[in-house]
């Protein structure tokens, strides 16, 4: 145990302390806190949780939503009813002014599966431009519902 008593050789002198200098520690100690404070919340992202049954029912729709279709040649309809490529957006247009401005109608739409991904594309760009936002794409499951 080291004691700071004075020394008989030189007087006004001290004696060298040997007592462990702990400010290099404690900055360290520091430094590997906010390194775990920092990296704990990432580990805890991927935890599997179970989450609890809800018995809620299904949100009943206001309105019936439109069916758009889209057969193997193209072609384009409208519930039943076959539309042009140029008629298109004037029907779209008036679908969507019969919405409500703050939620517009909800857009069921069904492709072949043989058709080219463009003209999907372009029906949607149709749909977007006209302000139908709320659209599903219609498929089917594997085991043919």
């Amino acid at each position: 145990m080291a004691m700071n008593l004075p020394s008989q050789r030189g007087r006004g002198r001290r004696a060298p302390m040997a007592d462990i200098n702990v400010t290099p520690m404690v900055d360290v100690m520091l430094v590997l806190l906010i390194i775990f404070m920092v990296t704990a919340p990432l580990l805890t992202a991927g935890v599997p949780v179970n989450l609890p049954d809800s018995r809620a029912k299904a949100l009943d729709q206001d309105q019936k939503p439109i069916e758009i279709s889209i057969d193997n040649e193209g072609q384009v309809f409208v519930e039943k009813d076959l539309v042009g490529d140029a008629m298109l957006p004037d029907i779209l247009s008036q679908l969507a002014a019969k919405g409500d401005a703050a939620k517009p109608p909800q857009v069921f739409l069904r492709a072949d599966t043989k058709l080219d991904y463009g003209k999907v594309m372009r029906v949607m760009g149709e749909l977007n431009r006209a302000g139908l936002n709320r659209v599903a794409l219609v498929t089917v499951s594997q085991d043919g519902n």
